[in-house]
């Protein structure tokens, strides 16, 4: 089955707590290892205590993005997709399901924080009509702050990007 457009369709839903024991193999670490960036050292229970809403694609899931609350806008704090899978579609229809919820809470845009050079993250975003944010308000700086503290900022360039919706 498709989406119409030749992508496989995959059904994009709201996580249950007990599947996140299972989703160590959809972290992008993997992926990202791959252009020379990583190994991470931070909390991987961290993204899963913050989330407003986490939405996973398929059943057992190959995908999920989290979507937390930053400067009273969503902002996806993590968009992973089993490698293997990528490049199908699946992290779009994540990302405009984290899109339609944020529309959905009447809310007016949704932020993200993301290599900037790595062909499936800032250039993705950039195809989903997301723009850099040069000037990030409060919430969003904090989280820049943390990820340079926390040292991603020494893998690779990182940006701030913002989608109005």
């Amino acid at each position: 089955m498709t989406d119409g457009v030749g992508n496989p369709s995959v059904d994009v839903r709201p996580v249950v707590s007990d599947e996140f024991v299972h989703w160590v193999e959809l972290e992008s670490d993997r992926l990202l290892a791959t252009v020379g960036i990583g190994p991470f050292s931070y909390d991987d229970q961290d993204w899963r205590l913050r989330a407003a809403v986490v939405f996973a694609a398929g059943d057992p899931a190959v995908g999920f993005v989290s979507v937390e609350l930053a400067d009273g806008e969503a902002h996806i704090a993590q968009l992973s997709v089993l490698p293997e899978l990528g490049r199908q579609g699946i992290g779009r229809s994540l990302l405009d399901e984290a899109i339609r919820w944020a529309l959905g809470q009447g809310l007016t845009g949704v932020t993200l924080t993301t290599f900037r050079d790595v062909p499936w993250n800032a250039p993705f975003y950039r195809r989903a009509g997301f723009f850099e944010v040069v000037d990030p308000a409060t919430g969003l700086a904090a989280i820049r702050e943390d990820e340079v503290e926390k040292g991603l900022d020494a893998m690779g360039p990182r940006l701030a990007m913002r989608l109005a919706i």
